[in-house]
């Protein structure tokens, strides 16, 4: 491959459907490069070093939030994700809480219950789209469970979810009333987590659900009902979309694999490597970004105070120097330390239950469905670079034998 460096790095130009190529490009020729909205950095050595530096922050609110927006842009305000120390860690500590691994094996049998319900519908149908009848109301019915909404709420809950993750770039970018949307959703979102708080309160009936283990913390150090309900907000849209991706692609991933995908059927036990495979081989979220706190040297290049900088964790993941012949999916390898859940203080809090819904959900569709292959129709993937995963995957969901490669 020629050492020349490719012109400016753009998203538009990158293709959806398998931009490993592009990134590969990139890492071998320009891996610390200057593109036209700022650096983006494509070697793990590089991502991993940003990520775990305190001279990178998150830089607060997008700029991108429109004004006339205000329930969307106080919503927001209130993430963790685009905090900075000290409140980030205030927050962090109040969230942990609910994702440490004792209370993810807890909640193992009732995610498998609910998996198991969703791979029955599938199998029912005969052949379904496995984003919309599996992926993505698994991980909503998951997050609900653990917030303790009811019932009858999920399924309102996920399209105001829906509705919300409008406000990203590449959505934004393709219909005229993103913003509005998201700005409905985010006022209805808050008005049922007040309504939701003050209806406990009244009952003082105290619980084991994630909202009431936040209720019973002391208002203190700005934790506020405005910065719980936008917790709330975010641990249900920021768990939908990510682990919809990972078990959309993982199981795609899989199905064009068919030796691998007959090993963890015989072997289950393979499952929580193969998740972190999974997650490595095709990350959910491609690339975030992070702001210079102050001047730095990445790979010879100055990074100056106030400059964006965005990392690819799909490139880093796929980086030979960190994992050798990165482009193979090997369910052996010791795949830890991806990129995929980010890196440092803003490591994902929820990464406990992502890889239980991954590894429990993946175990219900293979056992449930041994007939499972993709249907003729092609995959539609979504026209985004950073939420990155199908948007309709048809499956053949019954008992027939899976077809050859």
């Amino acid at each position: 491959m020629s050492g020349d460096a490719p012109g400016p790095f753009r998203t538009a130009d990158v293709d959806v459907t398998n931009p490993y190529p592009c990134y590969r490009r990139y890492r071998e020729a320009d891996p610390v490069h200057r593109g036209e909205d700022g650096w983006y950095l494509f070697r793990h050595a590089d991502v991993a070093r940003v990520l775990s530096s305190r001279r990178y922050g998150r830089g607060g609110l997008p700029a991108r939030l429109p004004e006339e927006c205000p329930h969307l842009r106080g919503t927001v305000a209130n993430w963790m994700v685009f905090m900075d120390p000290p409140r980030h860690t205030r927050v962090r500590a109040l969230v942990a809480k609910a994702f440490t691994p004792r209370i993810v094996e807890g909640l193992r049998q009732r995610i498998g219950e609910l998996a198991a319900g969703l791979v029955a519908e599938l199998a029912a149908q005969g052949e379904a789209d496995l984003v919309d009848g599996f992926a993505a109301p698994f991980p909503i019915l998951v997050i609900s469970e653990l917030l303790g909404v009811p019932r009858e709420d999920r399924p309102w809950f996920r399209a105001r979810a829906v509705d919300l993750q409008q406000a990203t770039s590449a959505r934004v970018a393709r219909r005229p009333d993103a913003f509005a949307v998201a700005e409905a959703a985010a006022r209805e979102f808050g008005a049922y987590f007040r309504a939701e708080f003050a209806r406990r309160r009244a009952a003082a009936g105290g619980g084991t659900d994630l909202i009431a283990a936040m209720l019973a913390e002391p208002v203190r150090g700005g934790i506020d009902e405005d910065l719980l309900a936008g917790t709330c907000v975010h641990l249900l849209t920021a768990g939908h979309e990510t682990t919809t991706n990972l078990l959309a692609k993982g199981l795609l991933a899989l199905l064009a694999h068919p030796d691998r995908l007959d090993r963890l059927r015989s072997r289950p036990g393979l499952l929580p490597g193969a998740v972190e495979e999974l997650v490595r081989y095709d990350s959910p979220v491609q690339m975030i970004s992070r702001w210079a706190l102050e001047d730095d040297r990445v790979g010879g290049r100055v990074i100056r105070r106030g400059e964006k900088v965005t990392l690819v964790l799909g490139s880093a993941n796929r980086d030979p120097e960190r994992f050798p012949d990165p482009d193979r999916l090997d369910i052996h390898r010791d795949a830890r330390r991806h990129t995929g859940f980010g890196l440092g203080i803003h490591y994902c809090v929820g990464a406990p239950l992502a890889r239980a819904e991954a590894e429990i959900g993946l175990t219900a569709l293979l056992a449930g469905l041994p007939g499972l292959a993709l249907a003729d129709e092609p995959v539609r993937w979504a026209d985004d670079l950073v939420f990155h995963g199908p948007a309709r995957m048809v499956v053949r969901a019954d008992e027939r034998p899976t077809r050859g490669e």
